[in-house]
């Protein structure tokens, strides 16, 4: 089924709908397999409810055939456009990738408040986070392995996730998307796919270039005004940006085309079956290969996530840190540290003692220095300048045995 034909029409009212929207701070996601490994699934392909933020929230789950829970699978999140519905995106095959996948991915597509995603007060981020959480706890999940993608409006939600949780997401494909849900803080980096036709005549070109360049900014790659087809000639270029840190790949996508999610070459028409976009996305989507060799391919007695650090500490003005566990296995464990600034900051560093002989493994987002149990992790270079409120995350596998209690770290600025 054509996902053009199911649209509703994107209004370009949402442009002004959306705009100046507060966004809750990241969340971590645990880079090794989830609590849902080994365990008998409850929850099944289908549209369910989930209670968030105060209000229940729809969703369509589609679990893998032949799901095998000893084995961490895709979670691909895919967002409709403004008057679309969740079942719009789940009876056209969720952009494509349910039979690109080849039931190698969980596929969930979440509905909207009027059917749409103005993301107020970060209602919407807060949805994917119960979500994530929600399908983690149940099923197999590879976390180095989550994905967003959406058209138009579904697009400008798939750029809020990057932005907002770049420590959880592993990359986002934005189809003629814009800045209409948000993006907060939008400084970390996160591969990106971005897809535009050059003569959008609802959210124009320029729009999707702006927020491409925040990612290009993010992952270091190379500033470029790459090319894109004539108008007429009913083709399509793909870029990718050179000199992207590793495995944060910036890629351009302009397409001879209007508002569409299904451009066809050497057509002015659009039909699902033919067009190359879901082929796109899914090739930038698989080339970014798992990452956690150095975790159990499945936890022994998954427990669950342990709650954050309540008391969190810091220097009055300078800024705070909170401790949380995210997963737990037999002698491993994952766990991230949120630093907030009280004000404006260019550096930080957090330190805390292990009290019960943990000891770190593999981090990411900081630098640490160890002394014992004693731990001093310093911000990366694109991580240390903050803003007043503003907050980061960095994270870490650990190894423990017997006891595997929450430290409460100190930060300073530096």
């Amino acid at each position: 089924m054509s996902i053009r034909k199911l649209a509703g029409g994107v209004a370009a009212a949402a442009l002004a709908a959306a705009a100046a929207l507060a966004i809750v701070t990241a969340v971590p996601a645990d880079a090794a397999v989830t609590a849902g490994c080994g365990k008998a699934p409850t929850l099944t392909s289908g549209t369910r409810t989930i209670s968030s933020g105060g209000q229940n929230r729809s969703y369509i789950l589609r679990v893998p055939d032949n799901y095998d829970r000893n084995k961490p699978y895709k979670l691909i999140f895919a967002f409709h456009w403004l008057n679309g519905t969740a079942s719009n995106v789940a009876s056209a095959g969720y952009y494509g990738l349910q039979g690109l996948s080849n039931n190698s991915a969980i596929l969930v597509a979440p509905q909207g408040i009027d059917n749409g995603w103005a993301n107020t007060g970060g209602r919407d981020l807060t949805l994917v986070d119960n979500l994530t959480s929600l399908i983690e706890g149940d099923l197999c999940v590879d976390t180095t392995q989550l994905f967003a993608l959406g058209w138009s409006y579904g697009g400008s939600m798939s750029y809020a996730v990057a932005c907002a949780r770049p420590t959880v997401f592993r990359a986002v494909a934005v189809l003629s998307g814009a800045n209409l849900s948000g993006c907060s803080p939008g400084t970390q980096p996160v591969a990106y796919l971005g897809i535009h036709g050059i003569h959008d005549s609802v959210l124009n070109i320029s729009l999707g270039r702006s927020i491409r360049d925040t990612f290009v900014r993010n992952n270091g790659c190379t500033a470029q005004n790459p090319p894109e087809p004539a108008q007429g000639s009913l083709t399509h270029i793909v870029t990718a940006y050179a000199g992207c840190r590793a495995g944060y790949p910036v890629a351009w996508a302009a397409f001879d085309g209007d508002h569409t999610p299904e451009p066809v070459d050497g057509s002015t028409s659009t039909s699902g079956a033919r067009t190359w976009v879901g082929g796109e996305v899914w090739k930038f989507f698989s080339q970014l290969t798992s990452t956690t060799s150095s975790s159990p391919s499945t936890p022994t007695s998954p427990s669950t996530p342990t709650s954050p650090s309540s008391s969190p500490t810091a220097q009055p003005g300078a800024c705070a840190a909170v401790y949380r566990i995210t997963g737990q296995w037999q002698g491993g464990f994952q766990a991230e540290v949120t630093v907030t600034a009280g004000a404006a900051l260019t550096g930080w560093r957090v330190s805390w003692t292990f009290a019960n002989g943990q000891t770190i493994t593999q981090m990411w987002g900081g630098r640490n220095t160890a002394a014992g149990g004693v731990q001093n992790v310093a911000n990366e270079t694109w991580n240390g300048s903050l803003a007043a409120g503003a907050s980061t995350t960095f994270g870490f596998l650990g190894t423990w045995n017997g006891t595997n209690s929450a430290p409460s770290p100190t930060c300073t600025s530096a």
